[in-house]
């Protein structure tokens, strides 16, 4: 395919068949969240069991989103988009009609295994259907389906689970997977460049156990403490994993995964940048609910809704965003989507008990819109400035760090608020037996502790979003160093577009 004229004439009708298999498939990655209680309650298991459904879910797609580079660079977008989506589309129909949680499990896995694959293949089909020039708009679209389908999970799995079973959730999702792969068998074409890149086995490997190994351990963290064996223990050899696997790829030739694009100074700096954005974002998608429902009491689907119009706003904001990074480029706009940020995050560690619903709400949705004008233009500034060539090893570096940094940002910011909740209990305890304040009788017992409980939740809620507040803080200071990329001329595009093809 001719360069110049994909980037004149752009394969909108392509793309759109892409987003929709890429927009169900991040959608099931939040999707079980508040469908584990009745999972358990059907197949009679204990929490530490139903956290699999979701716990495998994220490690295949630690395992194989870095994979994803080796596949997009050696095989034709269409066999992988074909590919990921027939794996999805069976996963999801295993999953919807699993007579044992076993079996619910493996779906999910099989699920994965094609949903780690479409958001990296998505991203490169957008760098190289769109110039440069462009780009800000067109991946603005994309922030649609990577910001949007993950947020409206929750609250489209709360409505159903309250009128219908939880199987219902796969049997929604599986029209949209058949009609996109049937839409993808007839209409996809092939437009990314492709060249022959072997496999390195012991990369895979090293991958497999250090992505795997860092994502479980910090995952489960959360739920079990530091303590724990499997905690520690998974994290130092995913550790290693990682250190080991870093060393072989600058030992190959053609890397797995190449990390030498960080030389790429505003690459390097999209990347660090989203890593301290991406936990900040999912602190407040994860502690946000904790407030509504165990402080406030709140229902899971009021939880939901809650968060719903700023996942909307995001979304509406996304295509905006991307014109504006095409006028004004990125460092403008994420030094103002990270003072929003700060802001209100830090106006979230001033919640109290009695906080009103609708407050939260526009608290959330401004949070949002500030948090929407910054992941897209820095990580699309920073793919600017790598060759062509390199766009499925950026990608998948991208997509790879939110997920380990918001596994990571998750447990810590969780493990926080727990410590400081538990400290704040002992503290209210002691000064109310100090005050011979604490009833005596059963239900003024009750009530006494219910309160005290709620007292320490927020306290720890509060001192969660505060250290929040200060990692954003890290990022604007980064943002500081932004610089415009300047995009090559369609005559390097075109150059460079023919030596990969090997033209």
């Amino acid at each position: 395919m001719d360069i110049k004229k994909m980037h004149e004439n752009p394969p909108y009708g392509m793309i759109a068949i892409l987003f929709i298999g890429g927009f169900v498939a991040l959608l099931t990655n939040t999707l079980l969240n508040v469908a584990l209680p009745t999972i358990m309650a059907e197949f009679d298991i204990a929490p530490s069991d139903v956290q699999w459904v979701t716990t495998g879910y994220m490690l295949i797609n630690g395992i194989l989103i870095p994979v994803s580079a080796f596949f997009i660079q050696r095989f034709t977008n269409r066999k992988v988009f074909l590919v990921a989506m027939s794996l999805f589309g069976i996963g999801t129909f295993v999953a919807m009609i699993s007579p044992t949680f076993m079996i619910l499990v493996l779906g999910r896995m099989i699920q994965a295994s094609g949903a780690a694959l479409m958001m990296p293949l998505l991203m490169n089909v957008m760098l190289t259907a769109f110039p440069v020039e462009r780009r800000g708009t067109a991946m603005g679209v994309f922030g649609l389906v990577m910001i949007v389908a993950p947020a409206i999970g929750p609250t489209l799995s709360g409505w159903v689970i309250e009128e219908y079973s939880w199987r219902t959730l796969f049997a929604i999702i599986l029209p949209f997977a058949i009609a996109s792969l049937l839409f993808a068998f007839f209409k996809l074409k092939n437009i990314t460049p492709n060249r022959k890149v072997d496999m390195d086995v012991l990369s895979l490997i090293l991958s497999s156990i250090g992505f795997g190994g860092v994502l479980f351990g910090f995952s489960s963290a959360g739920d079990d403490g530091w303590g724990a064996p499997h905690v520690y223990g998974t994290i130092i050899v995913g550790s290693l994993g990682l250190i080991g696997f870093i060393i072989r790829q600058f030992k190959l030739k053609e890397p797995m995964l190449d990390f030498r694009i960080y030389r790429f100074p505003m690459f390097a700096l999209s990347s660090a940048i989203a890593v301290f954005v991406s936990i900040s974002m999912f602190s407040g998608m994860i502690i946000t609910p904790i407030y509504v429902q165990t402080v406030r009491g709140f229902s899971p689907i009021e939880a939901g809704l809650l968060m719903l119009p700023g996942a909307i706003l995001m979304g509406i904001m996304s295509p905006i965003t991307g014109r504006m990074f095409d006028k004004f480029g990125a460092r403008i706009m994420a030094l103002i989507g990270i003072t929003i940020t700060i802001v209100t995050t830090y106006m979230f560690s001033r919640l109290t008990l009695d906080s009103s619903y609708y407050s939260i709400m526009i608290l959330y949705m401004t949070r949002m819109a500030g948090l929407s004008l910054v992941m897209m233009p820095v990580m699309t500034n920073g793919l600017n400035q790598i060759p062509m060539i390199s766009n499925p090893h950026g990608t998948a570096i991208n997509s790879t760090l939110q997920q380990v940094s918001g596994a990571i940002g998750s447990a810590l910011l969780l493990t926080i608020m727990t410590k400081r909740t538990d400290a704040a209990g002992e503290s209210l305890l002691e000064k109310a037996i100090a005050s011979d304040s604490v009833p005596t009788d059963a239900k003024g017992l009750e009530l006494f502790e219910m309160d005290l409980v709620n007292k320490a939740t927020l306290s720890g809620i509060n001192f969660a979003f505060f250290i929040s507040a200060i990692i954003a803080v890290g990022a604007f200071i980064l943002a500081l160093f932004i610089k415009r990329v300047e995009p090559p001329t369609s005559a390097d595009q075109e150059e460079e577009f023919a030596e990969v093809k090997g033209e």
